[in-house]
């Protein structure tokens, strides 16, 4: 049987513009094609385990408008369960406006809207009923998630926590989380050691272990992962593919490890899973719109 898993986190609705290059401060550019996306980090990687095939439910905030009311509905066809989603009476929904340049980098500015008042009030006990994983980020209340981490340590629920966008965490924050991902970027600001190789990943992961984390993925982009833990350390190179639109590699990354974790899949064996569908991902425009099916990992495997 299937592993239920909890994503408690942000829904942004993505505005993505396509330019050849970013503006500078004061230049205005023509850019090219428009795309309005359902997005956010919560949303986006409860969305990408759902696609691979995991049982989801998602907590988060919206507002009282249409974006939030297109987002529920978005979630409930990828068979999401929302029941615990709550609306803000004072706040919209969140908002994202992304800029893509001709080599896929993209720049991002988020009006976080409702996300901002989730609070440990708007999530009731029982929805940590049943869950196996629960997976966090940063687009809401660093508090919302602090509570939510010390809800997982007493139910024994393993958390997993992609800290971003980057915040300093302490060790009181980061004590008891079974696995944290953060990029080179989160990874600097958190452990403060400057990401300039092996030795400087090996370090940081060292960091992350002294202050109470079990396991630890550092994301390198193009490059793969670095994982840290008791049975594997060392590099996980991604597979090679023609990007067009970074957005939600990284989200799409921590879905499907969720996924895989939740199957019970080993550890390095999830990371070469998570690598493989935020591959697919770059490869397409969007947020959510570009997480890959089940079926398309198990095509690519087969012809891999």
């Amino acid at each position: 049987m299937k592993q239920k898993v909890l994503v408690i986190g942000s829904s942004n609705t993505d505005m993505v513009v396509k330019t050849e290059h970013f503006p500078k401060p004061g230049e205005t550019v023509l850019g090219g094609t428009f795309l309005m996306n359902p997005g956010g980090k919560g949303a986006n990687q409860a969305v990408a385990a759902a696609r691979l095939g995991a049982d989801v439910r998602f907590v988060a905030k919206t507002g009282i408008d249409i974006f939030g009311k297109q987002a529920v509905e978005g979630f409930e066809k990828e068979g999401i369960d929302t029941r615990f989603m709550t609306e803000s009476t004072d706040l919209a929904s969140g908002v994202a406006l992304i800029t893509v340049n001709r080599e896929g980098q993209n720049e991002i500015v988020v009006a976080s809207g409702a996300n901002m008042d989730l609070r440990p009030s708007d999530i009731p006990d029982n929805a940590f009923e049943d869950i196996s994983f629960a997976l966090f980020q940063l687009e809401i209340p660093a508090k919302t998630v602090h509570w939510a981490l010390s809800q997982c340590a007493e139910k024994q629920i393993r958390a997993v926590l992609n800290p971003a966008p980057a915040l300093p965490l302490d060790s009181e924050f980061l004590k008891g989380l079974y696995l944290i991902t953060p990029n080179e970027t989160e990874t600097e600001l958190i452990t403060g050691i400057e990401i300039n190789g092996e030795e400087a990943l090996q370090k940081a992961s060292e960091r992350f272990f002294d202050q109470g984390v079990q396991n630890v993925i550092i994301t390198l982009g193009s490059k793969g992962i670095f994982l840290a833990s008791e049975h594997f350390t060392g590099m996980i190179p991604a597979p090679v593919v023609e990007a067009i639109d970074s957005t939600a590699a990284g989200d799409v990354f921590n879905g499907a490890l969720l996924k895989a974790l939740a199957d019970g899949t080993a550890l390095e064996d999830a990371c070469r899973f998570a690598c493989q569908a935020a591959a697919i991902s770059v490869t397409r425009m969007g947020a959510q719109s570009s997480a890959p099916y089940q079926h398309e990992l198990e095509s690519s495997q087969t012809h891999g």
